[in-house]
């Protein structure tokens, strides 16, 4: 029988559930079950709970045939668990490391006690660790195990499950249970407190509260939020049926009014025109179990007497003077009334246009373009438009209406599109209307570390407006993701309450079209010779180096490849210019489409750039050049182990490039089998549908019935100009993969 039972309910937290997981069986302590509840998640909750289950068997999974949320998810862990103490874990916290041994030595020192109660502190999106506030109620200073009576301050500590550990037998004796509802805590932490015989503290920040911007419970708006009187309910229910428990009525009564007074003031929980019904079924639960004597203060007695109008007056009152102690002394700002802003917010009040789409990309046409083809074959009904800026006019594919942006025209359509499509940013002064729909693409697989994770790479971070970047994350509805990988990358980098889209990459649709046709006509375009086998050369930004210069000599490996091969050379975009010039060396900087690059292509060369997963949708070699990789790990951080799982032959130094490329290991059976793994695991609904998936989807809201995902062993790309034996045989997976979306 396990010390511990470690419980965690899971319920569309794809994308932290990994790192709760980890933190639980990391821990220095071994001796502990962690039964992990999927509570008819709809994401990939089960699916990661079941995969940590077949690598550890200390993981127990159970999978509700429901969805009963967290307060039935905890009970049903409760029924499975075997461990002398209940530790319960929210699928978005994590466990510090050595909490679980510093739990036990704990509990060891103070004699088994029915519970132990130690501390937290919340993490915020943007690195900050805040400690809990009323720390010093843990104290562990004077005799222990103790009553409540003896430290009747713990009542004043969050009232949450998941900072304390209960003896299971104590609390299948008295039958806790958790409640369904918002605040099933709020019925469980007062009862368990309040009948333990003997109760301990640990001064140890032991879990890490996640704070996340949405999503949570706690942060969204809903009328659900009136749970809360049903559950103080059910706790003065329990004291009426133990006597005994009289006494601490007067401090439920407090605590009652203080935690309806936070959710009442808090900003953003209770739904605009319910404040009123609130107060008045305040007024009537405090006059139900009003205990004379108990002194509050003007927030707490305004909303015990549920004074709505004078509530509101006061908070009203309060954020003028605020705002006017802002604007003190400053000196009266520039009034910027420009006769295209006021163009907007006029076209901004007019009815938003179901037939128009706008579509804008950072660095052509990429995924906006493959859903704007899509938009107009599947959905004809709507016109589609294009921001480009002066000299970009040729990376805009055929079809769409082409506006400048800052252009009356294109305000005008910003303004009333229905569907605002995207993979970079639309910009602060663009705001997002109620009715209009985003989707945003993003650029690629996630290889490297992103969004908030390069709060911790200054490096890489450069000059991020990280509040910005979460502002625009607001507006999206939709995420477009390739594989799970992505989804649960984004949805940890990039928090929102956008839905994820796992359909596949529609930029790779053009991939499974083209023709051998397409393929001569792209290499000709280019001036690749007529049997010479063409290397894609496209490296990733460095981000630990000022200038962008390949890490190797190109017109050397030219030479020394020979004419059997030519060089592609495409820089980044941060590059500003040609990475080598010569004999057998084809600039490719200036080409505005990298799927038609791939086509032209026979063999990849990269370091870190998420091209190669395009490149190997394809099934066409990829060589990785792994010589700065470890620079970049450190300098940049990276999501994936390209050297223990590689998309094809790896190089570490020029010399070993060049002989890759001559021995022909580019394409030999190892190669392929690399490749094969990794189409597996980031391509698996690249099948040519996915901007149709997204379209019928979003546009058309169709929900059943979409396109399933052709399997990989099914596709067939079209081959590269120069055919090799070996590609011909590639083994590739099985089984239809399908497609899903989360939140």
């Amino acid at each position: 029988m396990p010390r511990f039972s470690v419980i965690v309910p899971a319920y569309q937290v794809q994308a932290y559930l990994s790192e709760c997981l980890d933190s639980v069986l990391s821990q220095s302590y071994p001796d502990l079950e962690l039964i992990a509840v999927d509570d008819r998640s709809p994401d990939a909750c089960g699916a990661i709970i079941d995969e940590y289950a077949a690598r550890d068997p200390r993981v127990r999974p159970v999978h509700l045939v429901e969805n009963v949320g967290l307060g039935g998810a905890r009970n049903a862990g409760i029924a499975e668990a075997r461990g002398d103490y209940l530790v319960f874990l929210d699928s978005d916290d994590t466990l510090t490391p050595g909490a679980l041994h510093a739990i036990a030595d704990r509990i060891e020192a103070t004699g088994d006690p029915d519970v132990l109660v130690y501390d937290y502190a919340r993490t915020h999106w943007d690195g900050r660790t805040v400690r809990n506030q009323l720390a010093g109620q843990l104290a562990e200073e004077g005799p222990a195990p103790f009553r409540l009576a003896d430290r009747p301050g713990l009542l004043r500590v969050l009232m949450v499950a998941w900072n304390k550990a209960c003896r299971r037998d104590f609390v299948a004796r008295h039958g806790f249970t958790f409640p369904p509802g918002y605040y099933e805590d709020t019925p469980w932490t007062f009862p368990v407190l309040m009948a333990a015989e003997s109760v301990a503290t640990l001064d140890r920040v032991c879990v890490h509260y996640r704070q996340r911007r949405q999503g949570s419970i706690l942060g969204s708006t809903s009328r659900r939020h009136f749970d809360l009187f049903e559950q103080y309910e059910r706790v003065f229910a329990y004291v009426a049926e133990h006597p005994e428990l009289e006494c601490w009525r007067p401090e439920l009564y407090r605590r009652m009014i203080d935690h309806l007074a936070v959710v009442f003031t808090q900003p953003g929980r209770l739904p605009r025109g319910s404040h009123g019904d609130f107060l008045r079924r305040a007024r009537a639960l405090g006059r139900r179990h009003r205990v004379p004597g108990v002194r509050f203060g003007p927030r707490q007695t305004l909303v015990r007497l549920g004074l709505h109008r004078t509530l509101r007056s006061l908070r009203l009152a309060s954020a003028l003077r605020r705002r006017v102690r802002r604007t003190a002394g400053r000196p009266v700002r520039a009034l910027r009334s420009g006769a295209l802003r006021l163009h907007y917010a006029l076209q901004s009040r007019l009815p938003l246009r179901a037939d128009l789409a706008v579509f804008a990309a950072s660095h052509g046409p990429g995924d906006p373009g493959a859903l704007e083809e899509a938009f107009r074959a599947h959905a004809p009904h709507v016109r589609t438009a294009w921001l480009a800026r002066p000299g970009q006019e040729g990376a805009v594919p055929a079809g769409p209406r082409v506006l400048r942006p800052g252009t009356a025209a294109s305000w005008s359509a910003l303004a009333r599109a229905r569907y605002l499509v995207n993979d970079g940013e639309f910009g602060p002064a663009v705001r997002k209307r109620r009715g209009q729909v985003y989707v945003q693409t993003r650029r690629g697989t996630p290889l490297l570390h992103t969004g908030l994770d390069l709060l911790e790479r200054p490096a890489a971070a450069r000059d991020t407006d990280f509040g910005e970047l979460l502002r625009e994350v607001d507006r999206w509805d939709y995420l477009l993701s390739g594989n799970r990988h992505a989804t649960l990358t984004w949805e940890r980098v990039l928090p929102g309450r956008y839905t994820t889209l796992e359909y596949g990459a529609p930029r790779t649709d053009v991939l499974h079209r083209a023709t051998e046709a397409d393929v001569t006509r792209l290499r000709a375009a280019l001036g690749v010779p007529a049997g010479a086998v063409a290397v894609l050369y496209a490296p990733a930004r460095r981000d630990h180096r000022r200038t962008q210069h390949p890490p190797f000599d190109l017109e050397r490996i030219a030479r020394r490849l020979g004419p059997r091969f030519v060089l592609l050379a495409r820089p980044h975009p941060a590059h500003g210019g040609p990475l080598g010039t010569g004999p057998g060396i084809i600039d490719v900087g200036g080409h505005p489409s990298p799927a038609e690059l791939c086509l032209a292509s026979d063999v990849l060369l990269t370091d870190r750039s998420s091209l190669m997963v395009d490149h190997a949708d394809l099934d066409r070699p990829v060589v990785l050049h792994t010589g700065e990789l470890a620079v970049v790990e450190a300098v940049r951080g990276t999501y994936v182990d390209l050297r223990a799982c590689p998309p094809g032959t790896v190089a570490d130094s020029e010399d070993e490039l060049i002989d890759v490329l001559v021995s022909g290991r580019w394409c030999d059976a190892r190669s392929a089998r690399l490749r094969a793994e990794f189409r597996e695991r980031f391509c698996p609904y690249d099948d040519g549908r996915a901007a149709e998936r997204v379209v019928r989807r979003v546009v058309l809201g169709e929900r059943a019935g979409l396109p399933v995902a052709v399997p990989l062993a099914e596709r067939k790309p079209v081959p590269p100009a120069v055919s090799r034996a070996p590609w011909a045989t590639v083994p590739q997976p099985s089984g239809p993969p399908t497609v899903t979306e989360s939140r």
